[in-house]
Protein backbone atom coordinates (compact mmCIF):
# COMPACT_ATOMS: atom_id res chain seq x y z
CA UNK A 1 0.00 0.00 0.00
CA UNK A 2 1.72 3.74 -0.86
CA UNK A 3 2.23 5.93 1.43
CA UNK A 4 -0.39 8.50 0.19
CA UNK A 5 -3.20 6.13 0.36
CA UNK A 6 -2.47 5.68 4.21
CA UNK A 7 -1.96 9.13 4.79
CA UNK A 8 -4.99 10.33 3.16
CA UNK A 9 -6.80 7.39 5.22
CA UNK A 10 -5.16 8.52 8.31
CA UNK A 11 -6.13 12.20 7.35
CA UNK A 12 -10.47 11.02 7.39
CA UNK A 13 -9.77 9.42 10.29
CA UNK A 14 -8.14 12.22 11.90
CA UNK A 15 -11.27 14.63 10.91
CA UNK A 16 -13.30 11.70 12.20
CA UNK A 17 -11.95 11.13 15.76
CA UNK A 18 -11.82 14.88 16.34
CA UNK A 19 -15.61 15.14 16.03
CA UNK A 20 -15.98 12.83 18.66
CA UNK A 21 -13.89 14.02 20.67
CA UNK A 22 -15.34 17.58 20.42
CA UNK A 23 -18.57 15.52 21.66
CA UNK A 24 -17.07 13.53 23.85
CA UNK A 25 -15.41 16.56 25.94
CA UNK A 26 -18.34 18.20 26.74
CA UNK A 27 -19.14 15.23 29.03
CA UNK A 28 -15.88 14.63 30.56
CA UNK A 29 -13.14 17.23 31.24
CA UNK A 30 -9.89 16.13 30.86
CA UNK A 31 -8.27 15.90 34.15
CA UNK A 32 -5.07 18.09 34.59
CA UNK A 33 -4.24 21.56 35.35
CA UNK A 34 -7.27 22.70 37.82
CA UNK A 35 -9.33 19.93 36.76
CA UNK A 36 -6.70 16.90 38.20
CA UNK A 37 -8.36 14.61 40.04
CA UNK A 38 -7.98 10.72 41.25
CA UNK A 39 -8.87 7.89 39.05
CA UNK A 40 -6.89 8.21 36.31
CA UNK A 41 -3.90 6.01 36.76
CA UNK A 42 -0.18 6.27 38.01
CA UNK A 43 0.75 10.78 36.99
CA UNK A 44 4.07 12.37 36.26
CA UNK A 45 5.06 15.64 37.56
CA UNK A 46 3.60 18.59 35.59
CA UNK A 47 6.62 20.18 34.04
CA UNK A 48 8.24 16.64 32.56
CA UNK A 49 4.89 15.80 31.34
CA UNK A 50 4.22 18.91 29.84
CA UNK A 51 7.92 18.63 27.56
CA UNK A 52 7.63 14.64 26.80
CA UNK A 53 4.19 15.62 25.56
CA UNK A 54 4.30 18.28 23.68
CA UNK A 55 8.33 17.50 22.31
CA UNK A 56 7.12 14.88 19.44
CA UNK A 57 5.53 18.04 17.59
CA UNK A 58 8.62 19.70 16.72
CA UNK A 59 10.60 16.40 16.04
CA UNK A 60 8.08 14.81 13.60
CA UNK A 61 7.71 17.90 11.32
CA UNK A 62 11.60 18.43 11.62
CA UNK A 63 12.09 14.82 10.87
CA UNK A 64 9.18 15.33 7.55
CA UNK A 65 11.28 18.01 6.26
CA UNK A 66 14.67 16.26 6.73
CA UNK A 67 13.21 13.48 4.60
CA UNK A 68 10.68 15.65 2.16
CA UNK A 69 11.18 15.24 -1.80
CA UNK A 70 9.80 18.88 -2.18
CA UNK A 71 11.92 21.23 -3.38
CA UNK A 72 13.30 23.95 -0.03
CA UNK A 73 12.20 27.17 -0.73
CA UNK A 74 11.92 30.04 1.27
CA UNK A 75 8.34 29.98 1.73
CA UNK A 76 8.65 25.92 2.70
CA UNK A 77 11.39 27.22 5.44
CA UNK A 78 9.11 30.34 6.83
CA UNK A 79 6.27 27.71 7.52
CA UNK A 80 9.05 25.34 9.19
CA UNK A 81 9.83 28.38 11.28
CA UNK A 82 6.94 29.13 12.44
CA UNK A 83 6.26 25.75 13.72
CA UNK A 84 9.33 25.13 14.73
CA UNK A 85 9.06 28.23 17.23
CA UNK A 86 5.68 27.43 18.06
CA UNK A 87 6.66 24.23 19.89
CA UNK A 88 9.97 24.56 20.77
CA UNK A 89 8.45 27.84 23.08
CA UNK A 90 5.24 25.83 23.98
CA UNK A 91 7.08 22.27 25.11
CA UNK A 92 10.47 23.20 26.48
CA UNK A 93 10.00 27.28 27.15
CA UNK A 94 6.34 27.42 28.64
CA UNK A 95 6.84 24.26 30.96
CA UNK A 96 10.30 25.07 32.59
CA UNK A 97 9.25 28.50 33.42
CA UNK A 98 6.25 27.40 35.62
CA UNK A 99 5.92 28.48 39.50
CA UNK A 100 3.67 25.17 40.50
CA UNK A 101 6.03 22.35 40.24
CA UNK A 102 4.10 19.68 42.34
CA UNK A 103 0.93 19.49 40.18
CA UNK A 104 0.49 15.94 38.27
CA UNK A 105 -0.14 14.89 34.99
CA UNK A 106 -2.12 11.11 34.50
CA UNK A 107 0.23 9.35 32.13
CA UNK A 108 -2.92 8.70 30.01
CA UNK A 109 -3.12 12.51 29.21
CA UNK A 110 0.46 11.98 28.51
CA UNK A 111 0.21 9.93 26.08
CA UNK A 112 -2.63 11.02 24.38
CA UNK A 113 -1.21 14.47 23.91
CA UNK A 114 2.50 12.20 22.65
CA UNK A 115 0.10 10.83 20.31
CA UNK A 116 -2.06 13.84 19.33
CA UNK A 117 1.57 15.68 18.34
CA UNK A 118 3.53 13.19 16.50
CA UNK A 119 0.03 12.82 14.03
CA UNK A 120 -0.50 16.22 13.67
CA UNK A 121 3.60 16.77 13.33
CA UNK A 122 3.61 13.66 10.64
CA UNK A 123 0.36 14.91 8.63
CA UNK A 124 1.65 18.52 8.24
CA UNK A 125 5.01 18.02 7.82
CA UNK A 126 4.54 15.31 5.26
CA UNK A 127 2.31 17.34 3.49
CA UNK A 128 4.33 20.63 3.40
CA UNK A 129 7.88 19.05 2.48
CA UNK A 130 5.95 15.90 0.13
CA UNK A 131 2.72 15.41 -0.72
CA UNK A 132 1.84 19.03 -1.53
CA UNK A 133 2.44 20.01 -4.83
CA UNK A 134 4.82 22.24 -3.78
CA UNK A 135 4.69 26.02 -2.25
CA UNK A 136 6.56 28.62 -4.23
CA UNK A 137 8.71 31.44 -2.75
CA UNK A 138 5.74 33.17 -4.47
CA UNK A 139 3.28 31.95 -1.83
CA UNK A 140 5.20 34.13 0.45
CA UNK A 141 3.25 36.82 -1.35
CA UNK A 142 -0.25 35.50 -1.76
CA UNK A 143 -3.02 36.44 0.26
CA UNK A 144 -3.63 33.74 2.49
CA UNK A 145 -0.20 32.76 3.35
CA UNK A 146 -0.27 36.65 4.21
CA UNK A 147 -3.63 36.47 6.56
CA UNK A 148 -2.83 33.26 7.47
CA UNK A 149 0.44 34.27 9.37
CA UNK A 150 -0.75 37.51 10.66
CA UNK A 151 -3.20 35.46 12.29
CA UNK A 152 -0.22 32.92 13.47
CA UNK A 153 1.57 35.78 14.83
CA UNK A 154 -1.46 37.19 16.77
CA UNK A 155 -2.53 34.31 18.39
CA UNK A 156 0.95 33.71 19.65
CA UNK A 157 1.29 37.06 20.64
CA UNK A 158 -2.33 36.43 23.00
CA UNK A 159 -0.91 33.07 24.07
CA UNK A 160 2.02 34.42 25.44
CA UNK A 161 0.31 37.70 27.05
CA UNK A 162 -1.87 35.07 28.72
CA UNK A 163 0.55 33.26 30.24
CA UNK A 164 2.66 36.00 31.11
CA UNK A 165 -0.44 37.43 32.81
CA UNK A 166 -1.12 33.97 35.08
CA UNK A 167 2.21 34.13 35.81
CA UNK A 168 2.20 37.25 37.25
CA UNK A 169 -0.13 36.23 39.69
CA UNK A 170 1.30 33.93 42.10
CA UNK A 171 4.53 34.23 43.20
CA UNK A 172 7.28 31.42 43.23
CA UNK A 173 6.05 28.56 45.37
CA UNK A 174 2.42 29.42 45.34
CA UNK A 175 -0.22 26.98 44.07
CA UNK A 176 -3.38 28.30 44.52
CA UNK A 177 -5.96 29.95 41.33
CA UNK A 178 -6.32 34.03 41.39
CA UNK A 179 -8.47 35.80 39.16
CA UNK A 180 -6.57 37.84 36.60
CA UNK A 181 -7.66 41.49 35.77
CA UNK A 182 -5.01 42.09 33.44
CA UNK A 183 -4.51 41.96 29.59
CA UNK A 184 -6.89 39.77 28.12
CA UNK A 185 -8.30 38.07 30.70
CA UNK A 186 -10.65 41.65 31.41
CA UNK A 187 -12.62 39.84 28.44
CA UNK A 188 -12.27 36.18 28.53
CA UNK A 189 -11.43 33.61 31.02
CA UNK A 190 -9.54 31.96 28.81
CA UNK A 191 -7.34 34.00 26.50
CA UNK A 192 -4.58 31.31 26.53
CA UNK A 193 -7.06 29.21 24.37
CA UNK A 194 -8.59 31.95 21.94
CA UNK A 195 -4.25 32.15 20.95
CA UNK A 196 -3.80 28.74 20.03
CA UNK A 197 -7.14 28.31 18.10
CA UNK A 198 -5.95 31.72 16.49
CA UNK A 199 -2.50 30.63 15.73
CA UNK A 200 -3.57 27.27 14.49
CA UNK A 201 -6.48 28.73 12.18
CA UNK A 202 -4.20 31.27 10.94
CA UNK A 203 -1.83 28.04 10.16
CA UNK A 204 -4.58 26.30 8.36
CA UNK A 205 -5.03 29.41 6.11
CA UNK A 206 -1.15 30.19 5.72
CA UNK A 207 -0.65 25.77 4.13
CA UNK A 208 -3.88 26.44 2.93
CA UNK A 209 -3.90 22.34 2.92
CA UNK A 210 -6.67 19.94 4.83
CA UNK A 211 -3.92 18.56 7.15
CA UNK A 212 -3.85 22.55 8.56
CA UNK A 213 -7.66 22.52 8.70
CA UNK A 214 -7.67 19.06 11.03
CA UNK A 215 -5.39 20.92 13.10
CA UNK A 216 -7.69 23.79 13.66
CA UNK A 217 -10.33 21.80 13.76
CA UNK A 218 -8.11 19.70 16.66
CA UNK A 219 -8.08 22.84 18.57
CA UNK A 220 -11.21 23.58 18.54
CA UNK A 221 -12.65 19.76 19.60
CA UNK A 222 -9.94 20.37 22.33
CA UNK A 223 -9.89 24.08 23.86
CA UNK A 224 -13.72 24.89 23.36
CA UNK A 225 -15.15 22.60 26.01
CA UNK A 226 -12.28 22.97 28.40
CA UNK A 227 -13.14 26.89 28.04
CA UNK A 228 -16.46 26.02 29.35
CA UNK A 229 -15.63 24.16 31.46
CA UNK A 230 -13.12 26.36 32.65
CA UNK A 231 -15.29 29.25 33.05
CA UNK A 232 -17.94 27.20 34.75
CA UNK A 233 -15.15 26.24 37.46
CA UNK A 234 -13.99 29.99 37.62
CA UNK A 235 -17.63 31.15 38.43
CA UNK A 236 -18.29 28.23 40.79
CA UNK A 237 -14.89 28.89 42.95
CA UNK A 238 -14.74 32.74 43.16
CA UNK A 239 -18.41 34.43 43.92
CA UNK A 240 -17.08 37.68 42.95
CA UNK A 241 -15.98 36.30 39.26
CA UNK A 242 -16.74 39.47 36.76
CA UNK A 243 -20.48 38.42 35.12
CA UNK A 244 -19.43 40.43 32.02
CA UNK A 245 -16.55 38.12 31.60
CA UNK A 246 -16.86 35.63 28.87
CA UNK A 247 -15.81 32.00 28.62
CA UNK A 248 -13.69 32.23 25.67
CA UNK A 249 -14.51 34.90 22.52
CA UNK A 250 -14.95 38.35 24.05
CA UNK A 251 -18.34 40.07 24.25
CA UNK A 252 -20.11 36.99 22.62
CA UNK A 253 -19.26 33.58 24.20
Amino acid sequence: MKELTVFNGLLIGWFVLAAAVFVALFFVVAPYGRHSRRGWGYSIGNRAGWVLMEAPAPIAFGVCFLLGSNPTTTATITLLFLWEAHYLHRAFIYPLGLHVTARRMPLMVMAFGMIFNIMNGYLNGRYIFTFAGGYSSDWLSDPRFIIGAVLFITGFAINRQADLALRELRRPGESGYKISQSRFYRWVSCPNYLGEITIWIGWAIATWSLPGLAFAFWTVANLLPRARAHHAWYRQHFPDYPPERKALVPGVW
